[in-house]
């Protein structure tokens, strides 16, 4: 790997995270059109822009293949439910004044990784990341004791993107090919909202130009970061992209607390602290564990 294709990668990465960090600012401008509106039209111009991409890259046919192997198919509607679950929960969240709690879910979410490899795949935990999950539960403990309830925003939002990342890595096919057929998947159920509401006169598409355009490039803002995304991968080690994850929901963070103003107790801040301990405990670890793989590497050759 050249040092040339390492920065590309590392500057389409730092993109792709700057992107989804923004997404707190870009929601609440699709008011006043319902999160279930604004999940419909992300699911319909998303597909749109991933059929133009797939075009140009002369890879559409990939996903008719795909899209007829059966087991598969299955797969990818377990990924597009964990999905449709994710994008709802997040944009009802931002646009109703939780983006401090929504930010937590994605800090929680390596920890729920960890966890699904343990008891799903049968992974062994080292040390730290023992460490890094108890710390993880008490801080959800401290959280839950300050709202009064469990953070379930947050914890939704890491559970259903835990379980789609699980579902993406056992089929290890392209992300974009993949979010295809999702979207795809969900296309009819989020038309015929769009129809319902058109029906009713309650619908924001054509109620302006403004409205309109804004939920058209729903498609765009969910793509771009995602082709931002796979271009890092295929450039820097895991280990970078790792600990670059973790720009999106600190941006998210600051967005809640300095732009949308939320509040902070001090046992959230308590809980988000020991949140920040974990995960530079499972930063640290990571980063040794990929030094002594690539170190084991290069002595076998």
């Amino acid at each position: 790997m050249t040092k040339s294709s390492h920065r590309t990668g590392l500057l389409l990465g730092i993109s792709a995270y700057f992107c989804w960090g923004l997404f707190p600012l870009y929601w609440p401008l699709l008011k006043p059109a319902f999160p279930l509106e604004i999940l419909a039209h992300r699911v319909i111009w998303s597909l749109f822009v991933c059929l133009g991409a797939l075009t140009f890259r002369h890879k559409l046919m990939g996903v008719w293949h795909m899209a007829r192997d059966r087991r598969l198919l299955g797969w990818l509607l377990s990924a597009s439910v964990a999905l449709s679950v994710n994008w709802g929960i997040f944009i009802w969240a931002i646009n109703s004044g939780h983006v401090v709690e929504s930010a937590l879910g994605y800090y929680i979410n390596p920890l729920v990784l960890i966890g699904a490899g343990v008891f799903i795949l049968g992974e062994k935990m080292r040390t730290p990341q023992w460490i890094a999950v108890v710390f993880g539960v008490i801080s959800v403990i401290l959280l839950s004791v300050d709202y009064g309830h469990p953070p379930y925003i947050a914890l939704s939002l890491a559970f259903s993107w835990g379980l789609y990342g699980l579902i993406k890595k056992h089929l290890s096919l392209g992300a974009l090919e993949t979010l295809t057929i999702e979207t795809l998947i969900m296309i009819v159920p989020a038309i015929g909202y769009i129809w319902l509401l058109s029906h009713r006169g309650a619908g924001q598409l054509g109620s302006s130009t403004h409205s309109t355009l804004l939920l058209m490039t729903a498609g765009i803002v969910t793509a771009v970061p995602l082709l931002l995304f796979n271009g890092a991968t295929s450039r820097i080690p895991l280990s970078t992209m790792g600990l670059l994850q973790y720009l999106n929901p600190t941006m998210q963070f600051a967005i809640g607390i300095l732009i949308r103003h939320e509040k902070m107790s001090q046992g959230r801040w308590s809980g988000f602290i020991l949140i920040w301990i974990a995960l530079v405990l499972l930063s640290v670890d990571g980063y040794r564990s990929s030094r002594t793989i690539n170190d084991s590497i290069a002595e076998s050759h």
